[in-house]
């Protein structure tokens, strides 16, 4: 920590997930939270929806997950919870039902929660009010932060009554609320980027995670120019082991959750063309990231295809992706290639594997052009069909000196331009400006 950074206490508003498949924005918020203490802030988390993991469902003795997900639930869809007593609240977000519920899918996609959406961006005005209050309270009781950091633009209902009641500053990642928001209908849509729009002036700062969503935000939500920051997702070197990529024989690794959106079925049909090349007759496919109940039919239906090409056995998939096991999925692998439909704001996954000197092969969409530019880690193919990624895979594969050039390059950047340690303190001057009242426009 440098010198003048004054100490600041932080709490981190984040979205659970249970822990059942790969989230690159809730490892990114834990990553955040842990280089922030070591930089020797007073940083915690405050889990809402859903544990942050499995083995993180709340204790009497632990902080609480705050608008649990059976009982926000409950209340937006049956009246008659929403004044329910205090025992069946506890109940409902209890350690068993949470980690039931955490293996459902009901709340990783937008199709039947639009009117929860909009009811959690009402903030006091909506549904969960009681929710907003038991979390306001247990800011102002047990931890009084200098700053609360929103994970993402979707809990800014939040802020107007934490600002009002603490006295503090309030601020928001961008990251992905589009990919919640835009699948819904027209009229859903429209209203939400509204309400965003309107409730962005209850927030102090905005903190886009690359160049190219902070224009499609600054865009959909009318965010001030003043008001929005670019600060970069980073990783901690030292945590990853470093490989050189694998030749003999190729190996192409998938890390995101199983699902169609992700782009799991471009990367089973690119490799079963790219099989069909006597040249690469030898290659393997490693898929890891976990799934939720909906992903399973979706993933059933590749190993099918897998089968029925006669080229099953040449595929793993590996079920645990955390600590040792990660290091473990990158040992081996020749490239890494995670080609979500649409593109993301930024994708973790692609650090995690520069940092283990696993090179990219991305989808000309979104951010990834902007990450790979930038390492040098990586290449981009165009348009992001199965054809596409299989020829570039070919390229790629058919050129070892570039590949180690790019692992030493994408490596390389990681150690100085994506290093937890450089981007949290691009991230305090941004807490120290809004804490003092001014306005920072930090440079990446």
């Amino acid at each position: 920590m440098q010198k003048n950074h004054q100490i600041v206490k932080i709490a981190n508003i984040v979205p659970g997930f249970g822990g059942t498949f790969y989230c690159g924005n809730c490892l990114r918020d834990s990553g955040f939270v842990k280089s922030l203490k070591a930089a020797g802030h007073e940083a915690f988390t405050l889990p809402v929806y859903l544990p942050l993991s499995a083995k993180d469902c709340p204790t009497d003795n632990e902080i609480p997950v705050f608008y649990g997900a059976i009982n926000i639930y409950l209340k937006q869809n049956f009246k008659l919870f929403r004044n329910m007593p205090a025992w069946l609240e506890r109940f409902f977000n209890s350690a068993p039902l949470l980690k039931y519920a955490a293996k459902k899918a009901g709340s990783t996609r937008a199709s039947g929660l639009e009117e929860m959406t909009i009811s959690m961006l009402l903030g006091r005005d909506g549904n969960q009010k009681e929710e907003l209050q038991q979390l306001t309270d247990y800011l102002k009781h047990h931890e009084k932060p200098d700053v609360v950091h929103l994970s993402n633009a979707l809990l800014i209902g939040m802020a107007a009554q934490i600002r009002e009641e603490l006295g503090i500053p309030v601020i928001s990642s961008l990251q992905d609320e589009d990919v919640w928001i835009d699948p819904m209908d027209e009229i859903n849509r429209e209203k939400l980027w509204s309400l965003l729009s309107e409730k962005a002036n209850d927030v102090d700062a905005f903190v886009a995670v690359s160049s190219f969503f902070a224009g499609v935000m600054k865009q959909n939500m009318n965010i001030p120019g003043e008001k929005l920051h670019i600060v970069h997702i980073g990783v901690e070197p030292g945590n990853y082991k470093v490989n050189i990529p694998a030749f003999s024989p190729p190996v192409i690794g998938y890390l995101s959750r199983l699902n169609h959106e992700n782009g799991l079925e471009i990367v089973v049909d690119a490799f079963i063309k790219l099989k069909s090349d006597v040249r690469f007759k030898d290659a393997k496919l490693r898929l890891s990231g976990g799934m939720t109940g909906d992903d399973k039919p979706f993933v059933n239906r590749q190993i099918k295809k897998l089968k029925k090409s006669k080229i099953i056995h040449d595929v793993e998939f590996i079920a645990d992706f955390y600590g040792d096991a990660l290091d473990d999925f990158f040992a081996g692998l020749s490239v890494l290639t995670v080609p979500v439909l649409k593109g993301e704001a930024f994708g973790l996954y692609q650090l995690e594997a520069m940092a283990s000197g696993i090179p990219v092969v991305q989808p000309a969409l979104g951010a990834f052009p902007e990450v790979v530019e930038v390492t040098g880690g990586g290449a981009i193919f165009h348009p992001n069909t199965p054809d596409a990624l299989a020829e570039k895979l070919a390229e790629v594969l058919s050129q070892p000196e570039n590949l180690r050039q790019m692992s030493i390059s994408g490596r390389k950047a990681i150690e100085e331009k994506f290093n937890n340690k450089v981007l949290t303190e691009n991230m305090v001057k941004i807490y120290e400006k809004v804490i003092a009242g001014k306005n920072l426009k930090v440079s990446v």
